[in-house]
């Protein structure tokens, strides 16, 4: 079935295809026999979302395209086989396209063809580049080359949001409902809680916007191009089709390109792919011939490809732009995030469902009461006030106020902590989280080479801080000759650029890899920059494609020249004859080689990347250009990302607190499997990996039944990991997913909570996540996960207590209007009932210190209502015991004094009072104030319950506020009753709480 779903931008139009939904053979399909058409200018499907986006010429409309998609679906093979180049040609020749089309439907699959083909297919050249008419052909054919941004929450969204609740709107209903009646004042106290809430929860979420924008960073605003044959600098957003990018170190590649010349270019793909290690790149396309296999071919292993916002670390080359702005592979993954969908928390579904239960609960009691008041021939208006001030009762105006403050202070600490906090919401999210997807490089790993071991041919030494340990004992290079050469070898033998700052720390430019071998010699501290001022370059020979080394030629003091060399270590354990041992120079046996290349394989299969060390002296008159033979053997040197400080611990802390952690990665599955073994990410000691290649042939359901067994996932594409994410919430997970590239933005939008790194992250990532660490230090994510779980606790209790209070005056009124005895509180005397007992003391439960075991136990069911079928009887039993005692009150003030004010007074005092000392007695659901078990100081309830009896004061001694009030002088009898009947709830109550763990117990049963 095809569906239009948007088509009001002319010559572009978005379809839903049902039977695209994870067929990945599908879309090629589509995309392929699409663009054989020349007036079909793009086509890009996605088979997770089984949506198609066409941009086609005035030639078509949206119908007809829709008719062409149609036909090509009945087309399609049924055993799901792709089109072949013969049935492409065939295809091609009956709709009488021209050959020059064929090659514009290649346009995907650039990696595929030759350089020379390429630039033919774009109309450009290696020299010229394009013309500048050509240029602007382009520029007005595909667009600007730019990204859209991410939206970001407005301030009158952000304002709005905080109205968008059912109990927020019947508080509204119920003040435009009491102007009509004329409770002007009734009016202004309602909507004075709901300003309240609305205010605390705009500073909150608007101030973390505002600093989350703030880390924006800047995009390259300029590009070199090679135009009418020169080279010139244009602004980045008008890059084209067919230009001819000019590569140079330090550069953000502009747009996704074809590499034409690479001259020992390196790029750092980490971003987008994932790989903690630069990629070394060619111009040689990867098959001669485009077979459906080698379609797919993953953005990884593109080497003759590079891509939009990657960075150049070394070399230099010459590329042609193949696709430019929301065509580009980072485009494609801006509309991954687009089409991913933010999923609601467990705790704001429940409040919401608490608040929507409440808000009808209110309205069927607002027509009992007004009904029965009726009957009892009380006045239509009176009863209508008082109706809708017994319903407004019924909400906990407090709620939101309760709920949205304490989340707020939690923003609080959390930004003391450089953990920023998008939303309200992600700090309870984050304590209720089942799994939490990990992303390995940037996230668990530094994203930085580091030299973690050396093998001399006298010593193992393992590298960390700056120290070498062999065994446990500590080596210092300048009394360990060979390891001291070696340290020197690598600093010459580099092409990184080096200088000292101002503040006299280096500054150091390269690849990842020659960066990590100058600062293993700085931290060692060996002065790197005197070492190559002492040793002069002469001659640098580097890598090529035949030959994995790398050489330098320097000058020394004695007339002589040094040769340093570095590179594949199996090819330079060949041409050494010679090897340190203990300072001497002896003999390179076939046995140290074959010891050598065993100790090469092991440092490999732990996922290091191993490089051989070796140097020679040759004379200064020595013409010979093969200076790379009899070489001396210094040693291997292992370098790997390094897990970040911290990032072990953090995992056995997750699973100390019940959380199951996944790692997610673009590397290879040796890399991931030893990353994951050294990190102890499953606490069963088999690890379970499942790579992209197993991961596609997965259906959903499949992918929904393994996912939660899976530790690692390997070889992962962005499209790969939202996928994960949504087979875990499939499953019935609370997902966090933490990321810091381009490639974890859709995850990092799906999941529940996604966390991105503020210092090392891309902006897309942090656009999209609900919070973002702004030092990128992965331990405090526990600071979170602990404040998320205490935040639901308090404000469990808080509803528990609201719950109670509010019922209590649902049964007082109700029960009194039943019985005809008059109101024991009028309309604004419930109002202000609530604003006195609700906000203060229900705020001052939700300050409730953590509890010592909150990371000792397992993350709640996010399907467990905030309160349980368990808790309704015990909070009955409370409500009860504060009606009957109120009830009780206004009886003797019944007999004493009649249906009146008096009476109304008496009752009122002590609903409140009662109320306000039950705050004491809700501040823990298993210990009494009275049990041995001594509970935490919560200096905040002192405040509120001392502060709220100052306000109920004060309504006896300020004369208008008791006039509106209504309520009259108390003798000291009144005084003594009151005080007696608020004082026994408070007694019952705490004397019955050892009765609710036998209740639950029984209930489990």
């Amino acid at each position: 079935m095809i569906q239009a779903i948007h088509t009001k931008v002319k010559g572009r139009a978005r379809y839903k295809v049902d039977e695209l939904d994870h067929s990945p053979e599908l879309k090629v399909y589509l995309e392929r026999c699409l663009v054989t058409d020349s007036d079909i200018i793009y086509a890009s499907a996605n088979p997770l979302t089984s949506n198609i986006l066409v941009i086609f010429t005035e030639k078509y409309t949206c119908k007809q395209i829709a008719s062409i998609i149609y036909k090509i679906v009945l087309d399609f093979p049924k055993n799901g086989r792709l089109i072949q180049s013969k049935k492409l040609a065939k295809a091609a020749n009956k709709s009488k396209i021209s050959a020059v089309n064929i090659h514009e439907q290649e346009r995907k699959s650039w990696h595929l063809m030759a350089a020379d083909s390429v630039l033919s297919s774009l109309n450009t050249s290696e020299i010229a580049g394009l013309s500048s008419e050509a240029a602007t052909t382009n520029l007005h054919k595909y667009g600007q080359n730019i990204l859209s941004e991410s939206s970001t929450r407005s301030n009158l969204s952000i304002f709005i949001n905080q109205f968008k609740s059912l109990p927020v709107a019947l508080l509204a209903v119920a003040a435009g409902i009491s102007i009509f009646t004329g409770g002007l004042i009734d009016a202004v106290v309602i909507m004075g809680v709901v300003g309240l809430n609305a205010v605390i929860g705009y500073a909150t979420e608007s101030q973390s916007e505002r600093i989350i924008d703030a880390l924006k960073s800047r995009e390259q605003i300029s590009t070199w191009v090679i135009r009418d044959s020169n080279q010139i600098e244009i602004p980045t957003e008008n890059v084209v089709l067919g230009d001819i990018l000019v590569l140079k170190p330090g550069n953000y590649v502009a747009a996704d390109a074809r590499l034409i010349e690479a001259d020992n270019l390196s790029i750092d793909e980490s971003a987008l792919t994932g790989e903690s290690i630069p990629v070394t790149k060619n111009k040689h396309s990867l098959t001669g011939v485009a077979d459906s296999v080698k379609v797919d071919v993953p953005l990884a292993d593109r080497l003759n490809m590079i891509y939009k916002g990657t960075l150049i670390t070394g070399g230099q080359g010459l590329a042609a732009v193949v696709a430019t702005g929301k065509f580009t592979e980072m485009g494609k993954i801006q509309q991954l995030v687009s089409e991913a969908t933010a999923t609601e928390t467990p705790l704001a579904r429940q409040l919401d469902e608490v608040g929507s239960q409440l808000v009808f609960m209110g309205m069927g009691i607002c027509g009992l009461v007004f009904g029965l008041g009726v009957l009892r021939g009380y006045g239509l208006v009176q009863m209508l006030q008082s109706s809708i001030s017994l319903a407004v009762a019924a909400v906990p105006e407090g709620l939101p106020t309760i709920a949205t403050t304490t989340l707020a202070l939690g923003i609080r600490d959390m930004r003391q902590n450089k953990v920023l906090v998008r939303s309200l919401s992600a700090v309870e999210a984050l304590g209720s989280v089942q799994t939490i997807c990990l992303d390995k490089t940037g996230t668990l790993t530094e994203n930085q080479m580091s030299v973690v071991e050396i093998l001399t041919n006298s010593r193992h030494m393992k590298v960390a801080d700056g120290e070498f340990i062999a065994d446990t004992e500590k080596i210092n290079p300048y009394l360990c000759n060979e390891l001291l050469k070696l340290i020197y070898v690598s600093v010459l033998c580099n092409e990184s650029e080096l200088c000292r700052q101002e503040d006299g720390e280096y500054l150091v430019t390269g690849s990842a890899t020659e960066n990590a071998l100058i600062y293993m010699a700085i931290s060692a501290g060996i002065d790197a920059i005197a070492i190559r001022e002492k040793y002069p370059l002469r001659q640098t020979n580097l890598r090529s494609e035949n030959r994995n080394m790398m050489s330098t030629i320097h000058e020394t003091h004695n007339c002589q020249r040094m040769v340093a060399v570095k590179g594949n270590p199996a090819e330079v354990i060949e041409i050494c004859q010679r090897c340190v041992i203990q300072g001497q120079v002896v003999p390179f046996t076939e046995a140290d080689k074959q010891a050598i290349e065993m100790e090469n394989d092991r440092m490999a299969l732990k996922a290091l990347r191993v490089l051989g060390v070796a140097y020679s002296y040759i004379d200064a008159a020595d013409n010979n250009n093969n200076h790379e033979s009899d070489l001396i053997w210094l040693g291997l040197v292992g370098m790997a990302d390094p897990i970040r400080k911290g990032a072990k611990q953090l995992i056995a802390d997750f699973h100390q607190a019940g959380i199951d952690t996944v790692m997610i990665t673009g590397d290879q599955s040796p890399t991931a499997y030893a990353i994951a073994k050294e990190l102890e990410l499953n606490r069963d000691p088999q690890l379970e990996i499942l790579d992209s290649t197993n991961l596609n042939n997965l259906t959903p359901e499949a992918l929904t039944a393994l996912s939660d067994k899976v530790d690692v996932f390997a070889r992962i594409s962005p499209s790969n990991k939202l996928q994960i994410v949504q087979a875990l919430q499939a499953a019935g997970k609370v997902v966090a997913m933490t990321g810091d590239g381009i490639n974890d933005a859709p995850a990092l939008k799906a999941a529940q909570v996604g966390i991105a790194m503020g210092k090392g992250g891309t902006d897309v990532a942090r656009e999209v996540a609900d919070i973002v660490l702004e030092d990128d230090k992965l331990e405090t994510m526990m600071i979170a996960v602990s404040r998320g779980r205490t935040i639901y606790n308090n404000i469990r209790k808080s509803v528990h207590f609201l719950l109670a209070t509010n019922l209590s005056e649902i049964m007082v009124m109700t029960t009194a209007t039943a019985l005809g005895i008059g109101e024991p509180l009028n309309a604004i005397q419930l109002l202000w009932l609530n604003l006195v007992t609700d906000i203060f003391p229900g705020l001052s439960l939700a300050l409730e210190a953590p509890e010592p075991d909150v990371l000792s136990q397992p993350p709640r069911n996010p399907d467990e209502p905030i309160i349980k079928n368990s808790d309704f009887g015990r909070i009955a039993f409370e409500s009860a015991t504060l009606s009957v005692s109120t009830l009780a009150a206004y009886g003797y003030a019944i007999l004493r004094y009649g249906i009146g004010p008096r009476a109304s007074t008496v009752a009122f005092m002590t609903l409140t009072s009662g109320q306000l000392l039950h705050t004491i007695s809700s501040r823990s659901e298993k210990h009494s104030i009275f049990s041995p078990e001594k509970l935490p100081r919560n200096p905040y309830l002192n405040i509120a319950v001392t502060g709220s009896f100052a306000i109920q004061i004060l309504a006896f001694t300020i004369p208008p506020l008791r006039n509106i009030l209504k309520i009259t002088p108390l003798s000291i009898v009144d005084s003594a009753v009151i005080g007696g009947s608020a004082l026994l709830p408070l007694l019952v109550n705490e004397n019955t709480k050892n009765i609710k763990p036998q209740m639950n117990t029984d209930e489990h049963r």
